[in-house]
């Protein structure tokens, strides 16, 4: 999934996103209207949980992207996850994001449904073929995120 955080890359924080995630240090990072990655400063996670963050965020990017976006439940314990937060009010994006934190082993996803994994197996489909498509150096460049 590095190949695909190099792809769509990260940036440092506008102004106005930066009093965000200063006011929001629980938000560990989020995919931009640029189509870009930013990772929260000020949370408190490991250089590992950073990188998992930004791989989540870049296939957000990539279901964006590709216009595809997973018809599925969310199960009673997302719902109840996700209640308060922007993903209550955008089931889209809830969607995606389940996906995106399946294939990157995010715990916080906490059990899912036949469908979920049938949906994530047809994104992984699609990661693969669009990376295996991409310029061949996206498949040996390494990301660290700080």
């Amino acid at each position: 999934m590095d190949a695909l955080v190099n792809y769509f890359g990260t940036r440092g924080l506008y102004e106005g996103e930066d009093k965000y995630f200063k006011k929001n240090p629980n938000v560990a990072g989020m995919a931009t209207e640029d189509n870009k990655i930013i990772i929260n400063p000020y949370s408190q996670i490991s250089p590992e949980e950073k990188q998992a963050v930004a791989q989540n965020e870049a296939i957000r990017l990539f279901l964006k992207q590709s216009d595809y976006t997973p018809e599925f439940d969310l199960t009673k314990k997302q719902q109840e996850f996700f209640k308060g937060s922007e993903y209550e009010k955008n089931p889209a994006e809830a969607r995606n994001t389940i996906i995106a934190r399946i294939l990157t082993g995010d715990p916080s996803v906490g059990n899912i449904s036949k469908q979920q994994q049938q949906a994530a197996n047809e994104v992984m489909q699609q990661l693969n073929q669009f990376l295996s498509n991409s310029r061949p150096e996206l498949n040996i460049m390494e990301s660290t995120i700080q």
